[in-house]
């Protein structure tokens, strides 16, 4: 059987809509041998609008010309551009790709009757239990399913004859944390508690639910609460949740059946809306109908243990790794240490890909605006992705750099012949700035939870603390260079000079050995500047600092004193070491005028001293005496030269 890849998109898989039908789409890659790549973020929970760009460029990173077909969970992501860039490019790829929930036209849809579920939901509660006074809490204004639920109460309302105050209507993003805060806002208004309140969601009802008993409210004694996609177990919560029960897993299912129905050229409808049934149960105030045994709640008792001491488990494995990770010196302690947590993580397959830039030295600086400092940061994945960690099956490989377009390394031998493989792939940022991205595929742990984002952001922040400790080394390495070295000519200035000669000068003051000073002087650099500009004059000066460079090989230190002006320092030099390097430095400087490349000739004048220094003599009287002796030469050169042209 051909495999095929698959692109999906995805947000927030701790959240148990998305888990099932996740559950779902990974029980068929197998089937229909398919290879899902799923970009997956976590933006929202921070409430970090810079977190949020960078969690939600993960889905600026596929080029979707280059997958087969495409699975999008769009109702899951609350920024628009972003869904809007993603359908353009998916458009332009021209690949199919199906929908779950949000219908656009052109592409296939799984989706249900929003309007009748909650129609249904709101009819109950009117008609069976008699309540007139509602608060509901919505999902975002601006997804679709979110707003044909609202549309559909309302319209119950209306025909019911029922108002309710624009106050009783609660914009939530389908979290938990807003079921809490909804609850909280109807407490804040001086009138009656509403008698019910729908969820658009059953993750928003159960908060709602644990905030209301907080505050001494009976459910459903004193306000009954009802949910939507009946995610959470029926005995797995305080009160059994009244909710729209629908076919979550089979929608991932199904979307795999789908496209591989388009790869086979199976005749299939452009839609499909899947069935549902209203669960009415003990949180409207209807009575439970089946009865939970003992056997049943032992079997209950123990799953909840387990899945409690494994997360007590990723805890513990996640605080040591972070522990390690924050106490990283340099990026090859830290890639040490994160290999030695993969194995244990139980993954199968991990790949670490950094953009080429992600140390980047670019962290603005003091005078510069915000938005300067924010125009430096890396905001996109680069076109070349270095990959300091690729494990699969036990081994860790030395990858090559991989291209952008390829995203998933391709290291040692395939897996399993003719069968699916679904991959996580999650961005790894700072803020706003990009610096790469993970793959996980086959783990152990389970990475549809919190503790899982947690993780992420564990990585992330700890990546970036390396690339910050990398950005303080080249700080203070550049400011050491800036205090030593002399920026225009490259060599050392007048700093650095004395740094490098400070412990050579101090061993000669104790075993009474020779130094030499030389003190070397441009000539004419007044005559070049005012004949041929200063920036001829700077490129004479750059020349003698590139003969002393040439010159100056047997340990000799040597530095621009200061205009044009340069000083050279040896220890246990003999007279003849002295008269040797003068030679040189002279044939150098005629190699230079022989070369012809300049419009002027070059010269300097040198003079030396050669002493045995006392204890608390400065180096500096010897550059004095050797300057002295220089300036005799020069005076001696000038007068030849006019004896010469008289």
């Amino acid at each position: 059987m051909k495999s095929y890849k698959i692109a999906l998109i995805i947000e927030e898989i701790n959240q148990s809509y998305q888990s099932a039908i996740l559950d779902g789409i990974a029980a068929s890659v197998n089937e229909f041998s398919f290879e899902v790549s799923a970009f997956v973020s976590f933006s929202g929970a921070m409430i970090n609008p810079k977190h949020d760009f960078g969690e939600l460029n993960i889905f600026s990173l596929p080029d979707f010309s280059n997958f087969d077909g495409a699975i999008l969970l769009t109702n899951t992501i609350t920024h628009q551009p972003v869904i809007t860039d993603i359908l353009s490019r998916i458009r332009d790829a021209g690949i199919p790709t199906v929908m779950v929930d949000n219908d656009v036209e052109g592409f296939y849809h799984i989706g249900i009757d929003n309007k009748t579920a909650m129609r249904k939901i709101a009819e109950h509660l009117i008609r069976v239990h008699g309540f007139s006074r509602f608060g509901y809490i919505s999902g975002p204004v601006n997804n679709p399913e979110s707003a044909d639920r609202l549309r559909a109460f309302l319209d119950v309302l209306e025909e019911n004859e029922i108002t309710i105050d624009e106050d009783r209507i609660y914009y939530g993003d389908f979290r938990s944390h807003s079921g809490k805060a909804a609850v909280l806002e109807f407490l804040s208004h001086n009138k009656p508690m509403p008698e019910a309140i729908i969820c658009a969601n059953d993750v928003m009802a159960s908060s709602a639910i644990s905030m209301l008993i907080s505050e001494g409210y009976s459910v459903p004694g004193d306000i009954a609460v009802t949910g939507f996609d009946n995610t959470y177990n029926t005995s797995n919560y305080q009160i059994e949740l009244t909710s729209v029960d629908r076919p979550l897993e089979l929608s991932g299912r199904l979307a795999c059946r789908i496209l591989h129905n388009h790869f086979t050229n199976h005749p299939q409808e452009r839609s499909t809306v899947l069935s549902m049934s209203a669960r009415f149960t003990e949180s409207c105030g209807c009575s439970q109908k089946e009865k939970i045994s003992i056997g049943d709640v032992r079997v209950l008792n123990y799953r909840n243990y387990r899945k409690f001491e494994k997360a007590l488990d990723f805890v513990s494995t996640l605080n040591r790794l972070s522990s390690a990770l924050l106490g990283c010196n340099d990026f090859d302690e830290y890639v040490d240490k994160l290999k030695g947590f993969v194995s244990e993580l139980g993954i199968e397959e991990f790949y670490f890909c950094l953009c080429d830039n992600w140390n980047s030295h670019s962290s603005g600086g003091s005078g510069m605006s915000d938005k300067d400092e924010s125009a430096r940061i890396p905001k996109v994945y680069t076109d070349q992705l270095i990959v300091p960690i690729a494990y699969k099956a036990g081994t860790f490989y030395d990858a090559e750099n991989i291209s952008r377009k390829d995203i998933i390394p391709v290291v040692g031998e395939q897996l399993s012949t003719g069968k699916g493989r679904l991959y996580y792939i999650i961005p790894l940022h700072f803020g706003e700035r990009c610096l790469g991205y993970m793959v996980i595929s086959n783990s152990r742990i389970s990475l549809h939870n919190s503790m899982f984002e947690t993780l992420c952001i564990t990585l992330s922040n700890s990546l970036e603390n390396i690339r910050k400790l990398t950005v303080l080394e080249y700080a203070v390495d550049r400011l050491g260079k800036l205090y030593t070295q002399d920026t225009f000519s490259g060599i050392y200035n007048r700093n650095g000079f004395v740094s490098a000669t400070s412990a050579l000068y101090t061993d000669c003051v104790r075993s009474q050995k020779n130094i030499m000073i030389m003190f070397i002087d441009l000539d004419g650099l007044k005559k070049i500047n005012d004949t041929y500009g200063h920036s001829v004059g700077d490129t004479a000066i750059c020349d003698i600092a590139d003969v002393l460079m040439k010159s100056c090989v047997s340990g000799e230190i040597y530095c621009r004193f200061g205009g044009d002006e340069f000083i050279v320092f040896a220890a246990d030099y003999s007279d003849s070491d002295a008269k040797k390097l003068t030679k040189t430095i002279q044939k150098n400087i005629r190699e230079i005028n022989n070369s012809q490349k300049n419009p002027f000739v070059l010269s300097a004048s040198t003079g030396y001293v050669i002493a045995v220094p006392e204890e608390g003599e400065d180096i500096f009287r010897f550059v004095t005496a050797a300057d002295n002796i220089m300036y005799t030469q020069k005076r001696k050169k000038k007068l030849s030269h006019y004896l010469k042209n008289k």
